[in-house]
């Protein structure tokens, strides 16, 4: 916490994208030294550097959104309801950090897809989880939420597929109960979405989904 908050106090004299940049690259680095987790990002060279994406990634442990920072290479931003800047202290965080989505009504959805698309235009991605809550059952996915594939479609974005391998030998599943060890992070080749329409959505969540799944059937070496 002393960390973030020196970051946050810095950040109007640093900007808002190295203020991200810290946080997603150095603290994370940091955290995960400290308590003895090993991450190993695999095939992050699919990624054009100088492509924006919708990233999506499975969720099942409470330091994934640390994770999945860590194994992007450049700075993103998480979508986040608009009602989440009330809570205090966090809404000011997630007021810096994140793009805020308004669903109240047609006319504030359309502003939210029109700050979307800006944020993409300066550079950023955008992160958010298709599952929506945290996986805690015996499947290896959640059912997925039309949220992410309608958003890559209506701003012709394409999605980077990001897979955490392994979880369960740092965490159990929906608690904080961490322990030394080795996950990892697996990128899958990004789906285009250009010339796609809302009727395709099935498709690319089923595509997203295989691509996941695919990761998640890996032999990857546990060793530390």
């Amino acid at each position: 916490m002393p960390i973030i908050v020196l970051a946050f106090l810095c950040s109007p004299l640093i900007g808002q994208r190295p203020l991200i940049w810290f946080l997603h690259h150095f603290y994370t680095r940091l955290y995960f030294l400290l308590i003895f987790i090993r991450v190993k990002v695999r095939n992050r060279r699919v990624l054009n550097p100088n492509q924006s994406y919708i990233i999506v990634s499975n969720h099942v442990s409470p330091v994934d959104f640390m994770l999945n920072a860590m194994a992007f290479p450049r700075a993103y931003k998480y979508l986040a309801k608009k009602e989440l800047t009330k809570i205090p202290i966090f809404g000011i965080i997630v007021k810096r950090l994140c793009v805020l989505v308004d669903r109240a009504d047609a006319a504030s959805r359309r502003k939210s897809i029109q700050y979307l698309q800006k944020t993409l235009k300066e550079g950023y991605s955008v992160f958010l989880y298709p599952e929506g809550t945290r996986n805690q059952s015996d499947e290896p996915l959640q059912s997925f939420q039309k949220g992410a594939f309608r958003l890559a479609i209506q701003t012709g974005t394409p999605i980077a597929v990001q897979t955490i391998v392994g979880i369960e030998r740092i965490s159990g599943k929906g608690d904080f109960n961490l322990r030394p060890g080795k996950v990892d992070v697996v990128w899958s080749a990004p789906i285009e979405t250009a010339g796609l329409t809302l009727t395709d959505v099935p498709q690319l969540e089923a595509a997203v989904r295989n691509a996941m799944l695919d990761s998640l059937t890996l032999n990857l070496a546990p060793a530390y």
